[in-house]
Protein backbone atom coordinates (compact mmCIF):
# COMPACT_ATOMS: atom_id res chain seq x y z
CA UNK A 1 0.00 0.00 0.00
CA UNK A 2 1.14 3.94 -0.68
CA UNK A 3 2.65 5.37 2.29
CA UNK A 4 -0.47 7.53 3.06
CA UNK A 5 -2.04 5.31 4.97
CA UNK A 6 -5.02 8.38 5.45
CA UNK A 7 -8.19 7.30 4.67
CA UNK A 8 -11.43 9.88 5.56
CA UNK A 9 -14.86 8.63 6.35
CA UNK A 10 -17.45 11.24 4.41
CA UNK A 11 -20.80 10.84 6.59
CA UNK A 12 -21.49 9.54 10.01
CA UNK A 13 -24.45 8.91 9.72
CA UNK A 14 -25.03 4.69 11.37
CA UNK A 15 -23.03 3.14 7.89
CA UNK A 16 -20.89 5.70 8.55
CA UNK A 17 -19.97 5.34 11.87
CA UNK A 18 -19.73 1.61 11.21
CA UNK A 19 -17.30 2.59 8.76
CA UNK A 20 -15.11 4.62 10.97
CA UNK A 21 -15.51 2.21 13.78
CA UNK A 22 -14.17 -0.78 12.16
CA UNK A 23 -11.14 0.87 10.12
CA UNK A 24 -10.03 2.38 13.41
CA UNK A 25 -10.02 -0.86 15.01
CA UNK A 26 -7.59 -2.24 12.35
CA UNK A 27 -4.79 0.01 13.23
CA UNK A 28 -2.52 0.31 9.71
CA UNK A 29 -4.78 3.46 8.67
CA UNK A 30 -4.73 6.68 9.85
CA UNK A 31 -8.81 7.31 10.40
CA UNK A 32 -10.70 10.92 9.28
CA UNK A 33 -13.88 12.10 9.49
CA UNK A 34 -15.61 14.68 6.92
CA UNK A 35 -18.53 15.90 8.24
CA UNK A 36 -20.55 19.38 8.37
CA UNK A 37 -23.16 18.27 11.33
CA UNK A 38 -21.35 19.29 14.60
CA UNK A 39 -24.62 17.38 15.83
CA UNK A 40 -23.28 14.62 14.24
CA UNK A 41 -19.98 14.43 14.61
CA UNK A 42 -20.63 14.90 18.45
CA UNK A 43 -22.58 11.90 18.40
CA UNK A 44 -19.57 9.99 16.35
CA UNK A 45 -17.22 10.83 19.02
CA UNK A 46 -19.81 9.77 21.61
CA UNK A 47 -20.08 6.92 20.04
CA UNK A 48 -17.05 5.87 18.94
CA UNK A 49 -15.01 7.04 22.32
CA UNK A 50 -12.48 9.02 20.38
CA UNK A 51 -11.63 12.12 18.45
CA UNK A 52 -10.08 12.53 15.37
CA UNK A 53 -9.14 14.96 12.85
CA UNK A 54 -12.45 16.42 11.02
CA UNK A 55 -12.88 18.18 8.11
CA UNK A 56 -16.21 20.20 7.86
CA UNK A 57 -16.02 20.51 3.94
CA UNK A 58 -15.36 17.91 1.25
CA UNK A 59 -13.72 19.87 -1.26
CA UNK A 60 -11.33 21.56 1.59
CA UNK A 61 -10.65 18.11 3.13
CA UNK A 62 -10.23 16.55 -0.71
CA UNK A 63 -7.30 19.29 -1.23
CA UNK A 64 -5.38 17.81 1.86
CA UNK A 65 -5.02 14.89 -0.20
CA UNK A 66 -5.96 11.91 1.59
CA UNK A 67 -5.10 8.36 -0.23
CA UNK A 68 -8.53 6.78 0.11
CA UNK A 69 -12.35 8.19 0.94
CA UNK A 70 -15.22 6.54 2.58
CA UNK A 71 -18.96 7.91 0.45
CA UNK A 72 -21.17 7.62 3.16
CA UNK A 73 -23.22 10.54 2.42
CA UNK A 74 -26.72 10.55 0.97
CA UNK A 75 -27.28 8.84 -1.92
CA UNK A 76 -27.69 12.30 -4.43
CA UNK A 77 -24.66 13.34 -2.78
CA UNK A 78 -22.40 10.21 -4.01
CA UNK A 79 -22.29 11.30 -7.70
CA UNK A 80 -20.18 14.19 -7.13
CA UNK A 81 -18.25 13.45 -4.39
CA UNK A 82 -17.03 10.35 -5.69
CA UNK A 83 -16.35 11.80 -8.78
CA UNK A 84 -14.46 14.96 -7.46
CA UNK A 85 -12.11 12.45 -5.79
CA UNK A 86 -11.34 10.23 -8.38
CA UNK A 87 -10.49 13.16 -10.75
CA UNK A 88 -7.65 14.43 -7.65
CA UNK A 89 -6.31 10.64 -7.94
CA UNK A 90 -7.82 9.32 -4.27
CA UNK A 91 -9.28 6.08 -4.13
CA UNK A 92 -12.79 5.69 -3.10
CA UNK A 93 -15.03 3.16 -1.37
CA UNK A 94 -18.67 4.40 -2.03
CA UNK A 95 -21.80 3.26 -0.58
CA UNK A 96 -24.28 1.57 -2.19
CA UNK A 97 -26.13 2.33 -4.01
CA UNK A 98 -23.96 3.94 -6.56
CA UNK A 99 -25.96 7.41 -7.13
CA UNK A 100 -29.32 8.66 -6.72
CA UNK A 101 -30.25 8.19 -10.82
CA UNK A 102 -28.86 6.51 -13.72
CA UNK A 103 -27.91 9.44 -15.48
CA UNK A 104 -25.18 10.58 -12.51
CA UNK A 105 -24.03 6.59 -11.95
CA UNK A 106 -23.05 6.31 -15.78
CA UNK A 107 -20.86 10.02 -14.42
CA UNK A 108 -19.27 7.65 -12.09
CA UNK A 109 -18.75 4.69 -14.02
CA UNK A 110 -17.08 7.44 -16.76
CA UNK A 111 -14.64 9.09 -14.42
CA UNK A 112 -13.33 5.16 -13.21
CA UNK A 113 -12.07 5.13 -16.74
CA UNK A 114 -9.97 8.45 -17.13
CA UNK A 115 -8.72 8.34 -13.37
CA UNK A 116 -6.07 5.94 -11.99
CA UNK A 117 -7.59 5.57 -8.48
CA UNK A 118 -9.62 2.76 -7.82
CA UNK A 119 -13.95 2.78 -6.88
CA UNK A 120 -15.41 -0.07 -5.02
CA UNK A 121 -19.11 -0.09 -4.55
CA UNK A 122 -20.48 -1.27 -1.03
CA UNK A 123 -22.03 -4.46 -1.66
CA UNK A 124 -20.57 -5.63 1.60
CA UNK A 125 -23.11 -8.96 1.02
CA UNK A 126 -21.01 -10.31 -1.41
CA UNK A 127 -18.86 -10.98 1.59
CA UNK A 128 -21.73 -12.76 3.24
CA UNK A 129 -20.69 -16.76 3.31
CA UNK A 130 -23.83 -18.11 3.06
CA UNK A 131 -24.25 -16.19 -0.19
CA UNK A 132 -20.86 -17.29 -1.24
CA UNK A 133 -21.88 -20.64 -1.01
CA UNK A 134 -24.94 -20.30 -2.97
CA UNK A 135 -22.70 -18.78 -5.58
CA UNK A 136 -20.40 -21.66 -5.40
CA UNK A 137 -23.06 -24.17 -5.37
CA UNK A 138 -24.67 -22.23 -8.60
CA UNK A 139 -21.17 -22.08 -10.47
CA UNK A 140 -20.71 -25.99 -9.27
CA UNK A 141 -23.48 -27.12 -11.30
CA UNK A 142 -25.33 -28.23 -7.93
CA UNK A 143 -28.70 -26.83 -9.14
CA UNK A 144 -28.26 -27.08 -12.77
CA UNK A 145 -29.62 -24.75 -15.19
CA UNK A 146 -31.25 -21.72 -13.02
CA UNK A 147 -34.67 -20.54 -14.09
CA UNK A 148 -36.27 -18.85 -11.39
CA UNK A 149 -34.28 -16.29 -8.45
CA UNK A 150 -36.74 -14.99 -5.68
CA UNK A 151 -35.96 -12.71 -2.60
CA UNK A 152 -38.13 -11.25 -0.26
CA UNK A 153 -37.05 -8.41 2.08
CA UNK A 154 -39.36 -6.81 4.74
CA UNK A 155 -38.17 -3.92 7.28
CA UNK A 156 -40.17 -1.98 8.79
CA UNK A 157 -37.09 -1.32 10.98
CA UNK A 158 -35.30 0.86 8.29
CA UNK A 159 -37.58 3.55 8.42
CA UNK A 160 -37.34 3.50 11.94
CA UNK A 161 -33.74 3.45 11.92
CA UNK A 162 -33.33 6.37 9.77
CA UNK A 163 -32.19 9.70 10.81
CA UNK A 164 -33.45 12.12 7.86
CA UNK A 165 -36.55 10.33 6.90
CA UNK A 166 -35.98 10.85 3.40
CA UNK A 167 -37.94 7.49 2.99
CA UNK A 168 -41.16 9.79 3.28
CA UNK A 169 -39.77 12.50 1.16
CA UNK A 170 -37.87 10.68 -2.05
CA UNK A 171 -39.98 8.45 -4.40
CA UNK A 172 -38.54 5.08 -4.86
CA UNK A 173 -36.04 4.87 -2.03
CA UNK A 174 -37.31 1.45 -1.52
CA UNK A 175 -35.40 0.72 -4.56
CA UNK A 176 -32.51 2.74 -3.88
CA UNK A 177 -31.92 1.66 -0.25
CA UNK A 178 -32.28 -1.97 -1.45
CA UNK A 179 -29.99 -1.48 -4.59
CA UNK A 180 -28.45 -5.29 -3.25
CA UNK A 181 -31.08 -7.20 -4.47
CA UNK A 182 -30.64 -6.48 -8.01
CA UNK A 183 -27.04 -6.62 -7.55
CA UNK A 184 -26.59 -9.83 -5.89
CA UNK A 185 -28.80 -11.60 -8.82
CA UNK A 186 -26.27 -10.31 -11.18
CA UNK A 187 -23.13 -10.91 -9.04
CA UNK A 188 -24.98 -14.90 -8.49
CA UNK A 189 -25.75 -15.49 -12.00
CA UNK A 190 -23.78 -12.80 -13.97
CA UNK A 191 -26.45 -12.64 -16.04
CA UNK A 192 -28.40 -8.69 -16.79
CA UNK A 193 -31.61 -8.14 -16.98
CA UNK A 194 -33.40 -7.06 -20.13
CA UNK A 195 -36.68 -6.12 -18.92
CA UNK A 196 -38.44 -5.14 -15.62
CA UNK A 197 -41.76 -4.85 -14.29
CA UNK A 198 -43.17 -4.04 -10.89
CA UNK A 199 -46.52 -4.33 -9.12
CA UNK A 200 -46.38 -1.74 -6.09
CA UNK A 201 -47.93 0.91 -3.57
CA UNK A 202 -48.18 2.60 -0.54
CA UNK A 203 -50.65 1.19 2.30
CA UNK A 204 -51.05 0.24 5.62
CA UNK A 205 -51.34 2.78 8.88
CA UNK A 206 -48.28 3.04 10.29
CA UNK A 207 -46.31 5.98 11.19
CA UNK A 208 -43.54 6.05 8.90
CA UNK A 209 -44.27 5.84 5.41
CA UNK A 210 -42.59 5.86 1.79
CA UNK A 211 -43.58 5.55 -1.52
CA UNK A 212 -44.18 2.94 -2.18
CA UNK A 213 -43.88 0.87 0.74
CA UNK A 214 -44.05 -2.22 -0.86
CA UNK A 215 -43.51 -3.75 -4.21
CA UNK A 216 -42.74 -6.49 -6.40
CA UNK A 217 -40.28 -6.36 -8.93
CA UNK A 218 -40.17 -8.83 -11.99
CA UNK A 219 -36.81 -9.09 -14.03
CA UNK A 220 -36.85 -11.10 -17.11
CA UNK A 221 -33.83 -12.22 -19.23
CA UNK A 222 -32.35 -13.10 -23.16
CA UNK A 223 -32.47 -16.93 -21.25
CA UNK A 224 -35.12 -18.47 -19.59
CA UNK A 225 -35.06 -17.09 -16.31
CA UNK A 226 -37.02 -14.88 -14.07
CA UNK A 227 -36.07 -12.99 -10.83
CA UNK A 228 -38.40 -11.49 -8.63
CA UNK A 229 -37.69 -9.42 -5.35
CA UNK A 230 -39.84 -8.22 -2.85
CA UNK A 231 -39.58 -5.42 -0.87
CA UNK A 232 -41.69 -3.71 2.04
CA UNK A 233 -41.64 -1.61 4.25
CA UNK A 234 -44.14 -2.96 7.01
CA UNK A 235 -42.68 -6.02 8.55
CA UNK A 236 -41.46 -6.48 11.95
CA UNK A 237 -39.77 -8.28 12.95
CA UNK A 238 -37.61 -8.32 9.43
CA UNK A 239 -37.38 -10.69 6.87
CA UNK A 240 -34.19 -11.27 4.18
CA UNK A 241 -34.79 -14.36 2.25
CA UNK A 242 -33.57 -15.44 -0.84
CA UNK A 243 -34.79 -18.91 -2.92
CA UNK A 244 -32.84 -20.18 -5.92
CA UNK A 245 -34.52 -22.83 -8.10
CA UNK A 246 -32.66 -24.91 -10.76
CA UNK A 247 -33.66 -27.78 -12.73
CA UNK A 248 -31.20 -30.17 -10.94
CA UNK A 249 -32.13 -29.12 -7.25
CA UNK A 250 -32.83 -25.34 -5.04
CA UNK A 251 -31.83 -23.28 -2.72
CA UNK A 252 -33.91 -21.51 0.14
CA UNK A 253 -31.64 -18.83 2.72
CA UNK A 254 -32.84 -17.14 5.77
CA UNK A 255 -30.18 -14.95 6.11
CA UNK A 256 -31.48 -14.24 9.58
CA UNK A 257 -30.99 -17.70 10.80
CA UNK A 258 -28.21 -17.75 8.57
CA UNK A 259 -30.07 -21.64 7.65
CA UNK A 260 -29.35 -22.61 3.82
CA UNK A 261 -31.31 -25.15 2.35
CA UNK A 262 -30.41 -27.64 -0.45
CA UNK A 263 -32.63 -30.00 -1.88
CA UNK A 264 -31.63 -31.83 -4.88
CA UNK A 265 -33.63 -33.42 -7.78
CA UNK A 266 -32.07 -36.40 -8.23
CA UNK A 267 -32.81 -38.23 -4.75
CA UNK A 268 -35.19 -35.59 -3.46
CA UNK A 269 -32.85 -35.17 -0.26
CA UNK A 270 -32.52 -31.86 1.83
CA UNK A 271 -29.25 -30.90 2.90
CA UNK A 272 -29.04 -27.97 5.86
CA UNK A 273 -26.21 -25.87 6.22
CA UNK A 274 -25.83 -23.15 9.41
CA UNK A 275 -23.95 -19.87 8.24
CA UNK A 276 -23.88 -17.48 11.75
CA UNK A 277 -22.41 -14.40 10.42
CA UNK A 278 -22.24 -10.52 12.69
CA UNK A 279 -22.60 -7.57 9.97
CA UNK A 280 -19.30 -6.12 11.68
CA UNK A 281 -17.59 -8.97 9.90
CA UNK A 282 -18.91 -8.34 6.09
CA UNK A 283 -17.44 -4.69 6.60
CA UNK A 284 -13.90 -5.52 7.71
CA UNK A 285 -13.56 -7.95 4.55
CA UNK A 286 -15.13 -5.27 2.22
CA UNK A 287 -12.56 -2.95 3.65
CA UNK A 288 -9.47 -5.43 3.20
CA UNK A 289 -10.29 -6.28 -0.56
CA UNK A 290 -10.57 -2.48 -1.22
CA UNK A 291 -7.08 -1.81 0.45
CA UNK A 292 -6.34 -4.59 -1.53
CA UNK A 293 -7.46 -3.64 -4.89
CA UNK A 294 -5.92 0.18 -3.74
CA UNK A 295 -2.35 -1.72 -3.09
CA UNK A 296 -3.00 -3.40 -6.76
CA UNK A 297 -3.22 -7.15 -5.04
CA UNK A 298 -6.82 -7.77 -6.84
CA UNK A 299 -9.36 -6.11 -8.91
CA UNK A 300 -12.18 -3.95 -6.96
CA UNK A 301 -15.18 -6.68 -5.18
CA UNK A 302 -17.82 -4.54 -6.59
CA UNK A 303 -16.29 -1.95 -9.63
CA UNK A 304 -18.90 0.75 -10.72
CA UNK A 305 -19.23 -1.08 -13.88
CA UNK A 306 -21.01 -3.82 -12.02
CA UNK A 307 -22.69 -1.65 -9.46
CA UNK A 308 -24.44 -0.43 -12.60
CA UNK A 309 -26.73 -3.22 -13.35
CA UNK A 310 -28.19 -2.67 -9.99
CA UNK A 311 -28.94 1.27 -10.84
CA UNK A 312 -29.93 0.34 -14.42
CA UNK A 313 -32.88 -2.33 -12.53
CA UNK A 314 -33.51 0.80 -10.15
CA UNK A 315 -34.12 3.09 -12.74
CA UNK A 316 -36.66 0.49 -14.89
CA UNK A 317 -38.48 -0.05 -11.99
CA UNK A 318 -39.30 3.67 -11.43
CA UNK A 319 -40.00 3.64 -15.43
CA UNK A 320 -42.17 0.76 -14.67
CA UNK A 321 -43.95 2.25 -11.37
CA UNK A 322 -44.98 4.93 -13.31
CA UNK A 323 -46.24 3.56 -16.55
CA UNK A 324 -47.70 0.30 -15.21
CA UNK A 325 -45.82 -1.49 -18.17
CA UNK A 326 -42.35 -3.45 -18.49
CA UNK A 327 -39.55 -0.64 -18.93
CA UNK A 328 -36.55 -2.52 -20.70
CA UNK A 329 -33.05 -2.01 -19.94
Amino acid sequence: MALNNRIVVTGLGSIGRRHARLLARRGDLQVEWCESSAEAVALAQKELGHTVPVHAAYEAMLATRPAMVVVATPHSMHAAQSIAALDAGIHVLCEKPLSDSLESAREIVAATTRSSAVLAVGFQLHFHPALRRVRDLINGGALGSIHHLHCLVGTYVTLVNSQSRYQSRIEGALFMDYAHQPDIFHWLIGRTPKGVYVAAGQGGSLPLQANPNYAAITCDYADPVISTIHLNYLQVPDRHEYEIIGDQGWISLDMFKGELRLGRHSDGSVQVELFPTERDSLYEQEHQAFLEAVAGRREPESPASDALVSMEVIAAALGSLHSGQRRAL
